[in-house]
């Protein structure tokens, strides 16, 4: 019974694999005129864009060593995750968190800053201070509220960037470690870090004031804002949403064209749109407290985005610049070549990382009271 069966089975592989030859070979074979014509008569017709099989071989023209590296990197192998209960959920968050914690010690040693933990309105938060810090920033404070998908980066895991934006930055900075699924889904997050907010405001003026953080935490920064907007808050001084998932569903050109193209989220298929609706737990995706691109974002404080080309959030992020800069905000926009999703904080040794939290860092200085 099994022997036709195994039969169709090697008949069938045996026509892939020839197929695959062929295709391989028309490429090679194939002149770009015979290309162009071929792919000209594919996108004769208005709608999809149809492109050539293709690989794309790592930038090197004004890109360093140590962020070639990342960017040649293979995908992590946690990007398809597909977890099915909240046990699940907890032993990859935690399986995650350890690895980054690992490498606290170290990073704080290099770029000379101390953390501390403290509790804010009853949210767990941590203190991170430079051990030198400059007059004109001794009266300044940032708020971080950190990135991971709303459920990675628990506890210390959420430090790095917070680290970074310390160090480079020469920036007092409190990190919000906010409730995140599958135990608190939204608006857990939310709830802590306007609490958080509302605490820091009773001792601090909130022209000295800035929200910043990458990924889920750039659309916090951004929420944060339409929500304080809406509760008749102040507003700070400046922001920085790093790549921010402003569109947490699967809208936005960078979704489809970088996709399998960026190496750290891949595709919004894997565990990120898992994640995506954990966190939402049946509330509307376009709710602008979860996806803030479709908030108002008048009267919004000055801005500064970052993003790579290879990044699958790099719509998210120009649809946020564009909409800032259509309301009147004064929105700056840094894009780095070859870069896949926040890639310019993987690696504090790269010349990139210094540069993004340096901008960053002058950015707030222009717009920060001293």
């Amino acid at each position: 019974m099994r022997q036709p069966h195994r039969a169709i089975l090697s008949i069938s592989l045996a026509v892939a694999l020839t197929a695959s030859s062929a295709i391989a070979h028309a490429q090679t074979a194939a002149t770009y005129d015979d290309l162009a014509k071929s792919e000209a008569a594919a996108n004769a017709d208005n709608g999809k864009r149809v492109a050539p099989l293709k690989s794309i071989g790592n930038p090197t023209a004004d890109v360093s060593a140590e962020m070639q590296a990342m960017i040649g990197a293979p995908y992590p192998p946690h990007f398809n995750a597909d977890p099915k209960t909240p046990a699940e959920w907890k032993e990859l968050i935690d399986r995650r968190a350890k690895l980054l914690i690992a490498g606290i010690p170290a990073l704080k040693a290099k770029l000379g800053v101390k953390v501390e933990e403290t509790r804010l309105a009853g949210v767990h938060c941590y203190i991170v201070t430079p051990n030198k810090i400059a007059l004109e920033n001794r009266r300044r404070l940032l708020i971080h509220v950190h990135g991971g998908g709303y459920v990675f980066g628990p506890g210390e895991a959420a430090l790095p960037e917070a680290i970074m934006m310390a160090g480079f930055g020469g920036f007092k900075v409190l990190s919000v470690d906010y409730r995140m699924p599958p135990d608190f889904p939204y608006p857990a997050a939310m709830d802590d870090a306007m609490a958080v907010w509302k605490e820091v405001l009773k001792s601090h003026e909130h022209r000295r004031l800035a929200i910043f953080g990458t990924s889920t935490g750039g659309a916090m920064t951004l929420a944060m804002v339409l929500r304080a907007k809406d509760e008749k808050l102040p507003l700070p001084a400046a922001i920085a949403p790093g790549t921010p998932w402003s569109d947490i569903d699967k809208i936005g050109d960078s979704y489809a064209s970088n996709e399998w193209v960026d190496n750290v989220l891949v595709t919004w298929d894997g565990w990120l749109g898992r994640a995506a609706k954990l966190y939402a737990n049946g509330t509307s995706l376009k709710n602008p407290y979860i996806s803030p691109i479709y908030g108002d974002f008048k009267g919004f404080p000055p801005t500064i985005l970052t993003s790579g080309t290879r990044d699958l959030f790099l719509s998210n992020t120009v649809r946020t610049h564009r909409k800032l800069r259509r309301a009147g905000v004064i929105a700056d926009l840094n894009v780095y070549e070859g870069q896949s999703h926040a890639q310019y904080q993987f690696n504090v040794d790269a010349p990139e990382t210094k540069e993004t939290f340096t901008d960053i860092a002058r950015f707030f200085d222009r717009y920060l009271k001293q």
